[in-house]
């Protein structure tokens, strides 16, 4: 009886034992399939091994190209119009004669800065100079001639009752004015001489002048010898070798060479400059 329970005791283990070995060998190779589909998988993977995380690349910024400023279109210049040349009173050769005035422009004529003076204009080919509180002028800021020439112009009283036309002009190194239509409107001459004015020096000469008539005036230095014409008529000869000559303080900015009325209003034009011949 023993020996009959011991045999089916072993048959029934060994019946358990081939179960049990074959379920261990199907989860073994079912195990070894997963296995090697998981590395088959990951394998393909271009991400690389498992487990390893492949680092994000870092976005590129967009590269763009740094847009440059447009500069505003700048319009082209306007033309500088060539300014006038100064007149080469000095270098000009003997016995020539240049204008010092073009009829339109006052050029290389300054309005004088007296203080209180009137307005300067170009007007139908003249230079105007207004009444002023007291005066008025233009002063030439080009070259100069010093000696042995002549200036002639056309000078015109418009309103008042004074100097319409006070030229100051220089004789060599020394500055003198000749006056026409001072002290009440008619008194004439040079000033100064020896510290004397128009009025009262050997100069003096009394002329009656109408408003809004051209008189031509010319003027001559010579060495030390002073002439003025009047519309052809002389109005003095002077010869200053042996006297001071000297101008009032009140014409001062007119020097070198400048023209100045007195509470007048005075015109000019047609001036000229002619080196004498030697």
């Amino acid at each position: 009886m023993r020996l009959a329970g011991l045999a089916g005791n072993r048959r029934t283990w060994g019946r358990v034992f081939h179960r049990t070995h074959n379920l261990v060998l199907v989860a073994f190779f079912a195990l070894a399939g997963l296995l090697a589909g998981g590395c088959q998988s990951t394998t393909q993977t271009p991400a690389g091994e498992p487990g390893q995380v492949q680092p994000t690349p870092e976005p590129q910024a967009a590269q763009t190209s740094e847009a440059k400023p447009v500069e505003p279109a700048q319009a082209a210049p306007a033309p500088t119009p060539e300014p006038q040349k100064p007149a080469q009173t000095t270098a000009i050769a003997p016995n020539q004669e240049i204008s010092l005035f073009d009829g339109q422009t006052l050029g290389l004529w300054k309005p004088t800065d007296f203080g209180g003076q009137g307005k300067v204009y170009v007007k139908d080919g003249a230079i105007y100079m207004e009444m002023g509180n007291y005066m008025t002028g233009i002063t030439w800021s080009g070259p100069v001639v010093r000696e042995n020439y002549e200036i002639s112009l056309e000078a015109m009283r418009v309103e008042g009752n004074d100097f319409f036309c006070a030229l100051t002009f220089p004789v060599g190194d020394k500055p003198c004015t000749l006056v026409l239509g001072g002290w009440g409107g008619s008194v004439c001459g040079l000033s100064s001489i020896d510290y004397f004015d128009a009025s009262e020096n050997q100069t003096t000469r009394i002329m009656s002048f109408e408003r809004g008539k051209w008189y031509h005036v010319q003027l001559r230095v010579e060495g030390k010898v002073i002439q003025a014409w009047i519309d052809d008529e002389e109005l003095l000869n002077f010869d200053a070798t042996e006297h001071k000559l000297g101008i009032r303080a009140e014409v001062d900015l007119s020097q070198p060479l400048g023209i100045a009325t007195w509470i007048t209003t005075g015109a000019v034009r047609n001036i000229r400059l002619r080196t004498l011949p030697e």
